[in-house]
Order: C-alpha cells, then sequence, then structure tokens
C-alpha cells in the first residue's frame, strides 16, 4: 500500500492550523470518608460553596460545608459506588439543571434526568438551580387572579399571579388535592405548571402522574420527583430544582405555576444532612438556617416587572402539621413568609365538608386584588366569610339545644345550605363565572326551597342549566367580569326561571 505523500502533508498542516494549546486545570482531592449521603473530601482548597464536584465514579455532589483541612460534599445520587480514596474533582460551576420546552410534559429528577421512560430530554439550556430572587424594583403587585378553580379557595382566599399562598393541614386532609385541581383549571390559560414532590411515596407521584395524564395537564406540566426512596440530597435540592425550571419560562414572559408537596419533608431532609455535616442543631434539632432555606426558595416567585417582561412565578408551597400544631417551628416559619395560607382542618375533613378548609383561620393577604369583580361583590364573595362565621356561631349555640326564633332558624337554614353549596368533587374545577353564578344563587337564598341533602344536585342542574338554555347570560358575565346594571338584572331572571321550574318538579324542602 502506498502513502499519499502530500495527502498527509495536508491532513498534518489542517491539524496544526487548528491546534488550540489550551489547559484544561481542575483541581483534584480525596475522599476521606463516605457514608449516609455525604462525603468529607481533602485537598480541594479552592472549592467554593454550592460548588458542582465530581467523583471518579462519575456520580455528581455539591459543596456544602467549607472546613480548615477538608470540605463536606453532599452526594447526588447513589454513594454506595463511592469509596474513601477516590479522587474528586472541582467543575467550578454551580450545580444546574436542564430547562425549556423540551421538559413540558416529562418526569425528572432532582438533577433534570428523565424517570418516565420516554427517552433522554434533549434540552438546550440549563439553569443555576440557586439563582438570587428579584428585587424589589423587579417586581409588580400582585393583581392578576390566578384561578384554582376551587369555590371556597377562590371566594375567600383568592390566588394572584405571583403570589406564594400556603396549603397547610394534618396529614390525609386533601392538601394535594387542592394543588392537583388548582393544575387542572389551568388547562388553556397559558400558565405552565410545575409539580415537585419532595419525600412523597413513589406511588403516591405515580397517582399524580396518572391523574395529570387523564385530564390531559401533563401537556403543560413538568413533575421533579424526589421520593421518599431517593437520598436525602436528593429530597432537599428537588423544590430548587423545579423553581429554576419555573423561572426560566418566567423570564421569558410566561406564567407559571409551582407546588411544593411538600416543604416538610424538604426540611427534614436539610435537618438530615445538617446533622450529618455536625452544623450546630437548634429549635427541634432543625439547623438555625432552616427559615432561609425555604425563604431563599419562596421570594424566587413573583410578578415580575414589565421591564423584565411582566413574567410570574405563583408558588403553592405545602407543609404537613402533627395533629393541627400550626405553631411548630417550620409551620410558624413558612407562614410568615408566605402572603397566606388555606388551613385544611381533619375535623371538616371527616364531616364531609371537603375541600375541608377552616375559613376563620385561612386568609389571604392579596385579597380583592386577585379576584375578578364579579367574584368581589358584596352579593357574592364579599359577605361570604362573614355568612360563615355567622352560621359556626349559631351552629354552636344550637347545640346546647335551645329553641330559637324563626329568624334565626331562617340564618342556620341557610347557612347549612352553603356549607353544602361550598362542598366541591375532587378533579371537578369550575370556571370562574360558573363559581359566582352558584355562590350568588346560594347567598340570595335561591337554594332555601332545596332540601340540603339535594344542594350539590340542584347546583349541577342550575350550572347545566345556565351552560345549556342561558348560555347568552353567562357569555356575557364572562365577557364583562361584573355583576352590572345589564348582567345582573339577566342572571336574576335566568335564577327566577330555574327555581320557577324547580318548584314544580320537587318536593317541600326539609332540612
Amino acid at each position: 500500500m502506498k502513502f499519499k505523500a502530500d495527502e498527509i502533508a495536508s491532513v498534518i498542516q489542517k491539524e496544526i492550523e487548528d491546534f488550540r494549546g489550551e489547559m484544561q486545570t481542575n483541581e483534584v482531592g480525596r475522599v476521606l470518608e463516605v457514608g449516609d449521603g455525604i462525603a468529607r473530601v481533602y485537598g480541594l482548597s479552592a472549592a467554593m460553596a454550592g460548588e458542582m464536584v465530581e467523583f471518579s465514579s462519575g456520580v455528581r455532589g455539591q459543596v456544602f460545608n467549607l472546613e480548615e483541612n477538608s470540605v463536606g460534599v453532599i452526594i447526588l445520587g447513589d454513594y454506595k459506588s463511592i469509596q474513601e480514596g477516590d479522587e474528586v474533582k472541582t467543575t467550578g460551576a454551580l450545580l444546574s439543571v436542564p430547562v425549556g420546552d423540551a421538559m413540558i410534559g416529562r418526569v425528572v429528577d432532582a438533577l433534570g434526568n428523565a424517570i418516565d421512560g420516554q427517552g433522554p430530554i434533549t434540552a438546550t439550556e440549563t439553569r443555576p438551580i440557586e439563582t438570587p430572587a428579584p428585587g424589589v424594583a423587579g417586581r409588580q403587585p400582585v393583581t392578576e387572579p390566578l384561578q384554582t378553580g376551587i369555590k371556597c379557595v377562590d371566594a375567600m382566599t383568592p390566588i394572584g399571579r405571583g403570589q406564594r399562598e400556603l396549603i397547610i393541614g394534618d396529614r390525609k386532609t386533601g392538601k394535594t388535592a387542592i394543588a392537583i385541581d388548582a393544575i387542572l383549571n389551568q388547562k388553556d390559560s397559558g400558565v405552565i405548571c410545575i409539580y415537585v414532590a419532595s419525600g412523597q411515596r413513589d406511588a403516591s407521584v405515580a397517582g399524580v402522574v396518572e391523574t395529570l395524564k387523564e385530564y390531559g395537564a401533563m401537556d403543560y406540566t413538568v413533575v421533579v420527583s424526589a421520593s421518599a426512596a431517593a437520598p436525602a440530597p436528593m429530597q432537599y435540592i428537588a423544590p430548587y430544582a423545579g423553581a429554576a425550571i419555573a423561572e426560566h419560562f418566567m423570564y421569558q414572559g410566561k406564567h407559571t405555576l409551582i407546588v411544593y408537596d411538600d416543604l416538610s419533608k424538604q426540611a427534614q431532609a436539610y435537618r438530615q444532612l445538617s446533622l450529618l455535616m455536625r452544623r450546630p442543631p437548634g429549635r427541634e434539632a432543625y439547623p438555625g438556617d432552616v427559615f432561609y432555606c425555604h425563604s431563599r426558595l419562596l421570594e424566587r416567585s413573583a410578578k415580575l416587572s414589565d421591564e423584565l417582561g411582566g413574567g410570574s412565578m405563583t408558588a403553592l408551597p405545602i407543609i404537613e402539621t402533627m395533629e393541627g400544631e400550626v405553631s411548630a417551628y417550620i409551620p410558624t416559619n413558612v407562614i410568615s413568609i408566605t402572603d397566606g395560607q388555606i388551613y385544611l382542618e381533619p375535623d371538616l375533613f371527616f364531616a364531609g365538608i371537603r375541600p375541608a378548609m377552616n375559613a376563620g383561620i385561612s386568609v389571604s393577604r392579596v385579597g380583592g386584588n386577585a379576584q375578578i369583580k364579579a367574584m368581589k361583590s358584596k352579593k357574592v364573595a364579599g359577605g361570604l366569610r362573614l355568612i360563615l362565621a355567622a352560621f359556626r356561631e349559631l351552629e354552636a349555640f344550637a347545640q346546647l339545644g335551645t329553641e330559637l326564633d324563626k329568624a334565626t332558624q331562617a340564618q342556620l337554614d341557610s347557612g347549612y345550605r352553603m356549607v353544602e353549596l361550598l362542598k366541591q368533587p375532587q378533579y371537578k374545577p369550575l370556571h370562574v363565572i360558573d363559581q359566582v353564578i352558584s355562590i350568588y344563587a346560594g347567598s340570595q337564598g335561591y337554594f332555601s326551597a332545596v332540601a340540603v341533602n339535594k344542594v350539590a344536585e340542584t347546583e349541577a342542574e342550575l350550572l347545566a342549566f345556565m351552560r345549556d338554555e342561558k348560555s347568552e347570560v353567562r357569555d356575557k358575565l364572562i365577557e364583562a367580569g361584573n355583576l352590572t346594571d345589564e348582567t345582573e338584572p339577566a342572571l336574576i331572571a335566568a335564577l327566577d326561571e330555574f327555581v320557577a321550574r324547580l318548584e314544580k318538579t320537587q318536593e317541600p324542602a326539609a332540612v
């Protein structure tokens, strides 16, 4: 075989021209000890806090503690593959996750790797999981409603785009159900949703994903899962990874909704890591900076100023209480960071009142600013909280067995019907105008002739009647968004017609 000298010369010439004398330098250290999701590494004297490092096995870690002779690293993966004496090299980069449209519809772990069996994610951009929250000048007031589709929430504790509304309650009281309904209600609204499961059972996360698929919500949702089986470092960083994915869309001028389910488990994972790293424990053995752990996460939710694109990130953090202990350390911390809370009460839940929201303790600090005018009206949500508060007092009084006068009995009956009206089945979010029609009818006494146990059935008939036979009235309400001199009489006439039809077909009411 003959070699062609000119060909070889041209190849060598091209290699010389393309040669770049670049040197890659990495500081290399050695593992001193490893176990329980953390490693102590010697020799990384220039490592920075929060920097990403790589072990010789390919597993990544994040610098957590900077000590005099060593650094503490949290291991983001299988720590059993790491041995004492293994090499560790710095990367000079912060821990990042892939972001962008390729993430939508996927289930990923806390590092952004696909875990849904649909192949790798081809994202072209990444974003550090920890970034500074927008400053005061970079925000604008929360004025745009984010409808959850849940009557009692949208009426009494409204949520606005850019708000942080805490969902708090004991286990198994319907906290996740409210968050999932809020995600389902964002269909066709242009809001991109991120559901972060931190420390949840794999079966629960799989159930949520199946529900989102069933109702077509995975088309605009990203699920970030660090289940109870995942190492503590993954459970700790999962909410920050979810926030980074949401921020990418927010800074593009889009609207996002992120659910952190739940921050109690994340705080416990952080406590575990901190204690293993020998950080001094404080109240309930949590480290002193656990407040900062949550505040720097939740402050990233904002309604951006118009100069920054006007995008928004709305957060629904979930906190689990023990025996209704709202004054425990983590609940009080998160309550003080958020713009209100939805408190779910076990007694109401087991009494069949679902969502089990306690209207007295639940509050939204944005209030009517995040409601359409029709909902804010005195005849709809304006007086609803007072009606329910008066009813609870009367109910307690009536339990003493005292005989009540007619007016008090009528108020009590009206309260029972209102409570029944605010019940709502899971995965059935309502359009905001349907909520307005329903609550208006209830507060104005249109259900007074209906038996309490028939209220839900009658409400469904009313909404079907408004959609099918009085669509022009409903459409006008949707267009106006307010009970005006034109829309309110039309609504009253429609309700009168419905009640007249009802009286012909139904038996007299019995309480």
